[in-house]
């Protein structure tokens, strides 16, 4: 009974809070049949994340794929017994095998992140290792909603785009960004300086995700907090940004955020199958193509539906504090923006 009680509470924490309690959840009797295929499924990442997608009742097949390492991780996994039938794939000869059929795919393929290595610095690996896998899904499964973890996402996604547009098959309500990582880590630090329980935090994040790409709009905050200052919140905006080398340095070297991405990851996951499956009010933020900004792609809140984006929400009433910061990490997210547009369009 124990076990069954830890289960049912993991389950439970992949309900976003602020959901009401008639659309957070189908019996698997009741939920549609979904694939969902996890790439790079045998990282850092991809293990707790399969994990997690395992728990979800929305899913009804699971796709773990990786270069290496992944029968063991789908063996383990599928001894849980939840509703998902769970199958590894190994190599690029399995990958067409993974991904035919599947409603979401889920892309946190590529290296870690290392001291003192920027989000940046990751390019060039990473960068060449998603436009490999994008190339496939636009073959074996086109209509399928992408969740780009793989850093640097600020030009990962970008470059998914130009892959999409090379094949015919870009669909831009069914491309995000996950920056789900940056609204977890602004709801616990501004419950933990507001005194506020977390579970009934909500903090929009904008923007993009790296440094001062990312914009914590803690003047839209709720509950509404009285008590936290000016220069609270200036720290709070700085901690958010810099939550990633945190965990970094914290780790010394052998490792970067795995677990809590792989957490965010899930949550994305979890409402994008809700969309999916026709339930009502689904609103997280995330990085689209967006016209919120004179950018191409930008990170607002954006309600979600049975074709994947169905409203890329406005920013809503700025402070003048993020109003500065806006407007400050236009030039490094346009940046970034175009350099994924420029590698994925290099022979």
């Amino acid at each position: 009974m124990r076990t069954t009680a830890m289960l049912k509470s993991i389950r439970s924490s992949l309900k976003t809070s602020s959901a009401a309690v008639s659309r957070r959840s189908y019996s698997s009797e009741s939920a549609p049949e979904r694939k969902v295929a996890i790439l790079g499924a045998a990282g850092g990442i991809g293990q707790p994340l399969s994990l997690l997608m395992k728990l979800n009742p929305l899913v009804s097949s699971l796709s773990l794929y990786d270069i290496a390492g992944t029968p063991g991780v789908a063996a383990d996994v599928s001894h849980i017994n939840t509703r998902s039938e769970v199958v590894g794939y190994m190599g690029d000869e399995n990958l067409g095998k993974a991904l035919e059929g599947a409603d979401v795919v889920i892309i946190p393929a590529g290296v870690p992140r290392k001291p003192g290595m920027t989000r940046d610095d990751l390019f060039n690996i990473n960068a060449g290792i998603v436009k490999g896998l994008c190339t496939a899904i636009a073959k074996y499964c086109p209509h399928a909603l992408v969740n780009m973890i793989s850093n640097p996402v600020n030009s990962t996604v970008p470059i998914a785009s130009e892959v999409f547009k090379k094949a015919g098959t870009y669909d831009e309500k069914k491309l995000f960004g996950v920056t789900t990582l940056d609204v977890v880590r602004a709801k616990t630090f501004y419950a933990g300086k507001a005194k506020v329980p977390v579970a009934d935090v909500n903090v929009p994040v904008v923007g993009g995700h790296a440094g001062i790409t990312i914009l914590p709009l803690f003047s839209q905050a709720t509950p509404q907090a009285n008590n936290i200052s000016d220069e609270e919140i200036v720290a709070l905006t700085k901690r958010t940004q810099d939550g990633g080398t945190e965990v970094v340095e914290a780790k010394a070297g052998k490792g970067s955020a795995t677990l809590s991405m792989a957490y965010a990851g899930a949550i994305f996951a979890d409402a994008c199958l809700k969309g999916l499956n026709g339930v009502p009010d689904v609103v997280e933020c995330s990085f689209v193509q967006s016209n919120v900004t004179e950018l191409p792609f930008f990170a607002s809140k954006v309600r979600l539906g049975k074709n994947g984006v169905e409203e890329v929400l406005g920013l809503g009433s700025l402070s003048d504090y993020e109003k500065q910061g806006l407007e400050a990490l236009l030039p490094e997210l346009k940046s970034s923006i175009e350099k994924g547009i420029k590698f994925a369009n290099q022979s």
